[in-house]
């Protein structure tokens, strides 16, 4: 299994995961220029995607969605709230989830959604387990609950929000309300709320530490990584920042290894993507 970002911010999202034999597209908040100009980077061709996932219904996630879907009848599976409220497009292959909680087999990965606290109408996350390892995302989450917690608790690689630093936050060019919506308890992730989620979570066994959705408004990667390092020097410094304007390269777990193993190094594109 291996994943990586085609970019990650308020300004569009994608999420790759690729097992070799199946890939998974998480949300597309990109025009379809824009998705398949990025997708060409990291050396994916379109009709190799056999199922797009969807976490919730704002267009940073689901803008270029249905004209993707109808160019290259992708599979869709999403919660029927996130559907309806993102107006219930008309595409070939839409599946539907029971809601937040159930569990898929997709050619061999195990994809478990859960839910989230974020002003949608039925928004989740999701955890990808292929070849003994798992892959927990968080992001577009309001607060971490006990729930969301026990459930990332056993993670290889974690794709974790750090959307905005406090103060920056009440300093910056939002208004008052929109600072009000995003720092709320069905908003986004602080640095110390991601950080605080960290420092309890059972990180030994963790490979990867991705940093995702980061406001370019309200933080900073400094800030980011101050946090992180708070925690652990050795998260802070595998932590791997994704970027809103470009795709990050491709992150796979080393050959042969499986959570019973205990850590072990991931390996990493010896270039840039595509």
């Amino acid at each position: 299994m291996r994943f990586c970002s085609l970019g990650s911010g308020s300004r569009g999202n994608a999420t790759l995961v690729d097992t070799g034999g199946y890939r998974i597209l998480v949300d597309n908040g990109f025009s379809l220029r824009e998705l398949l100009r990025r997708l060409e980077r990291v050396g994916v061709a379109p009709a190799t995607i056999d199922c797009l996932l969807l976490t919730h219904e704002h267009a940073d996630h689901v803008k270029g969605v249905a004209s993707f879907v109808r160019r290259h009848d992708v599979e869709v599976w999403t919660t029927p709230g996130t559907w309806r409220a993102a107006g219930a497009p008309d595409v070939p292959r839409l599946r539907l989830l029971s809601g937040p909680g159930q569990t898929l087999e997709l050619d061999g990965v195990r994809v478990s959604s859960y839910p989230v606290p974020h002003d949608a109408r039925e928004p989740c996350q999701f955890v990808f387990e292929s070849g003994g390892h798992r892959l927990g995302m968080l992001t577009d989450c309001g607060r971490v609950t006990p729930h969301i917690q026990q459930f990332l608790s056993d993670c290889d690689a974690l794709i974790l929000e750090f959307n905005h630093d406090s103060q920056s936050l009440q300093r910056g060019p939002y208004p008052l309300s929109l600072q009000r919506r995003i720092s709320g308890g069905f908003g986004h992730l602080s640095n110390r709320q991601a950080g605080d989620f960290l420092d309890r979570l059972s990180w030994g066994a963790l490979q990867h530490l991705v940093v995702a959705h980061v406001s370019e408004a309200n933080n900073h990667p400094d800030l980011v990584l101050d946090t992180i390092r708070s925690v652990s020097t050795t998260l802070a410094e595998q932590a791997v920042l994704w970027e809103q304007d470009a795709p990050s390269p491709w992150c796979a777990f080393a050959s042969g290894t499986q959570r019973a193993h205990g850590p072990a190094a991931l390996v990493e594109p010896s270039s840039s993507p595509g």
